[in-house]
């Protein structure tokens, strides 16, 4: 890898300056690539032919290190069609309708469950939106209200669960020899992660307060209001267009969702190492390869509805698998922008040096120690942004973050970790590059631009209120944890609260013009 310099974040700002124009994201995320290895061959003084095939090759790489997410997604896409086709989507959005009785109760329901699948993100988003989605539709929730939900809760609580797959990346790369082994730093940063816990409280707020939302996403939700329309041609798949059994009943969708959760947490065991190498349950998750974990639990799931749909004759086996092959389908395109998703980080990180960059400027520019913990937020957030990922901005900052901090003022290091973190998280759920935005938009029916554009100025709302609070926790932080955080949380809250009474009055979003 050679230093580039300033170019490195050219790649990165191509693919989403591009996307918010063009709203093509396959096209946009090519043209970041593409950009990424031209300055590679240029600097390097290769053939200008090989920047085609360096980025072929990127692409190879990427989607052979991450099979098994593809195989995951395949495998969803088409249990949830065998699901729809059994009816059991269906029944089951009958059964809520009749126990939700209003929109407040289907979004905070929505919430609710997926603050209950922390284990992991991928697995959060996917499910969440899959499982929820009929439940919403039927109370007339837009799809970017309902991608908002499940994007914001999935990354959030896995960052605040010590037994998580995010959980176990941040111990990663927390330096060893220092005051705080790794579980002890996460169990210490957790409290200050301001955003992820301001995150969680807007989500509940916005789903229980009558005229709430403010900016783009006030808008959406009071043109599904105004005219019904939940999606788009261009979110219509071969699930959608699915003619469905009338013998469904409720439990043809919870048997086969429990199952994946639970083989999926088996799965994540057995991977990891609990039975096979005697780890305990906090180490077998933070061995564990979760990408392979949630594809046995996705086969098994499948086997479970096969059996359930098959022998009750609820479809023939013919149907079965021509809904399993149209599920499949329906995946196609997320994947190919998972893929691309993937490559442009590798561009980024293993080609130029993107995030190394921004580090060493971090560290050049001499920054006040007590401005650290906020400053930390932003460039974390910049770079989580740029590059498309939390785990990669995680593995590039915190090393040198905890390290200034046990070099110039130790009382700063927990603070600034979790400033790293509440970053990092915001930067991933606010760019179009990201994986996780990507699956959540293509679980909930959303189109992805629409998602970002409606979710970025709610996730900007609590940043900006977090920045302040560690500001505050940064210049408190002297007086001791039992006053910084109380105070510097306080702060936080009231500034938040503020936020959320006074934004949907002074802006309420531009309605779209309809034909």
């Amino acid at each position: 890898m050679q230093d580039v310099g300033i170019w490195s974040v050219i790649p990165p700002l191509v693919a989403i300056v591009l996307a918010i124009l063009t709203k093509e994201v396959i096209f946009s995320l090519a043209c970041g690539i593409l950009s990424g290895t031209v300055i590679y061959v240029l600097c390097n003084q290769l053939s200008l032919v090989q920047c085609f095939s360096t980025a072929v090759d990127i692409m190879i790489a990427k989607l052979g290190e991450n099979i098994a997410m593809i195989v995951f997604l395949s495998l969803l896409g088409g249990l949830v069609a065998v699901i729809t086709k059994a009816g059991g989507s269906n029944a089951y959005a009958t059964w809520a309708r009749s126990r939700f009785q209003s929109r407040r109760a289907a979004m905070s329901a929505t919430a609710v469950f997926s603050a209950c699948l922390f284990l992991d993100d991928y697995f959060n988003c996917i499910t969440s939106g899959t499982v929820m989605r009929p439940v919403t539709d039927r109370f007339r929730i837009s799809r970017e209200k309902i991608s908002y939900i499940v994007d914001m809760m999935a990354a959030s609580m896995a960052i605040m669960a010590p037994i998580s797959s995010w959980a176990a990346s941040v111990m990663s790369y927390i330096p060893q020899g220092g005051g705080l082994t790794g579980m002890q730093a996460f169990l210490h940063a957790a409290p200050l992660n301001f955003y992820a816990i301001g995150t969680i409280f807007m989500v509940f707020w916005m789903c229980v307060r009558k005229n709430g939302d403010f900016g783009p996403m006030a808008a959406a939700e009071r043109k599904v209001q105004r005219t019904g329309v939940l999606e788009t041609e261009e979110t219509e798949n071969e699930i959608t267009r699915m003619e469905t059994s009338s013998k469904g009943r409720v439990w043809d969708l919870a048997i086969p969702i429990a199952a994946l959760l639970v083989f999926s947490v088996l799965a994540m065991l057995y991977v990891g190492g609990y039975w096979s190498e005697h780890l305990s349950l906090v180490q077998a998750f933070g061995n564990t390869d979760a990408p392979t974990a949630l594809a046995l639990g996705g086969a098994g799931a499948l086997i479970v509805a096969f059996f359930l749909f098959i022998p009750r004759k609820i479809m023939p086996m013919a149907d079965f698998f021509k809904a399993f092959n149209d599920g499949v389908k329906s995946m196609v395109g997320a994947s190919v922008i998972l893929t691309l998703a993937w490559s442009i980080s590798s561009v980024c990180r293993d080609y130029l040096g993107t995030g190394e960059y921004v580090a060493r400027i971090v560290r050049d520019c001499g920054i006040p120690i007590h401005l650290l913990p906020a400053i930390a937020m932003v460039i974390a957030g910049l770079l989580a942004f740029a590059t498309g990922t939390s785990w990669g901005t995680f593995g590039i900052l915190i090393p040198i973050v905890v390290t200034i901090c046990e070099a110039l003022a130790p009382e700063m290091a927990v603070l600034s970790l979790s400033a790293v973190l509440a970053g990092s998280v915001f930067g991933d759920q606010v760019s179009p590059i990201s994986d996780v935005v990507i699956l959540s938009s293509t679980s909930s029916g959303c189109d992805l631009m629409r998602h970002v554009v409606t979710q970025i100025p709610y996730a900007l709302t609590v940043a900006s209120c977090a920045a302040v609070g560690y500001l505050v926790a940064g210049f408190t932080v002297q007086w001791g944890y039992s006053v910084y955080l109380p105070l510097s949380l306080g702060v936080f809250f009231l500034l938040l609260i503020g936020a959320l009474i006074l934004l949907p009055k002074i802006f309420p979003g531009a309605d779209e013009a309809t034909s």
